[in-house]
């Protein structure tokens, strides 16, 4: 058995995107789409117990889940990914609009937490969409100040190979200088395989 890790994670990097097919298989195209300079994520699954009582006093317990929420601040997320992800439209001269009811498409995404010894742990979630997030901005004074961009998805179960049960997330981790885990993670999720570098 490996021995466990127990180093605390201290970056982020590698997030993907992709746009499922209709019948969930995979992504369209050959590669998912990478967004660069990722800050922060936060992963919330809210649950609680359900109680059945009897004999006055608790007969058995269960969890309910609701579905997971993704919230991810990037530096800037350009404006072609905010397109697909939202379903604004683009008219023939590449101007961005936001429709009256836009429908944003179904995605899997994948990220990579990092440590300091160079290993990795990746997260990659099967099915679900992205919301709008507000836009702010402020005037420059005496100094820079740099702004970000956040946004927040749901995301819900989907078949995946290998488990008897549909999947909202995996978790894969990869030792110092391995990839290995990360490109099986990246075929389940996005069902094409990891890119491979250009020379």
């Amino acid at each position: 058995m490996a021995e466990k890790k127990y180093l605390s994670f201290t970056g982020l990097t590698e997030f993907y995107y992709g746009v499922l097919k209709a019948d969930d298989s995979g992504i369209e195209g050959t590669e998912a789409t990478r967004i660069k300079f990722l800050q922060n994520i936060s992963i919330s699954t809210p649950q609680e117990i359900v109680k059945a009582y009897g004999d006055n006093s608790t007969a058995e317990l269960a969890v309910s889940t609701d579905v997971t929420q993704l919230t991810t601040q990037f530096h800037h997320i350009p404006l072609e990914d905010r397109a697909i992800i939202y379903g604004w439209k683009t008219n023939s001269d590449d101007i961005v609009g936001l429709p009256a009811s836009p429908n944003p498409p179904y995605v899997a995404c994948m990220f990579a937490r990092t440590r300091e010894d160079g290993s990795r742990e990746y997260i990659g979630f099967t099915k679900g969409k992205f919301m709008m997030s507000e836009v702010e901005g402020e005037t420059k004074g005496e100094s820079v100040t740099f702004g970000s961009d956040s946004t927040q998805g749901e995301f819900m179960p989907r078949k995946v190979d290998g488990f008897d049960e549909d999947m909202t997330f995996l978790i894969v981790a990869d030792e110092p200088g391995q990839t290995t885990n990360r490109d099986k993670l990246y075929k389940l999720i996005f069902g094409v395989d990891y890119p491979t570098p250009e020379a």
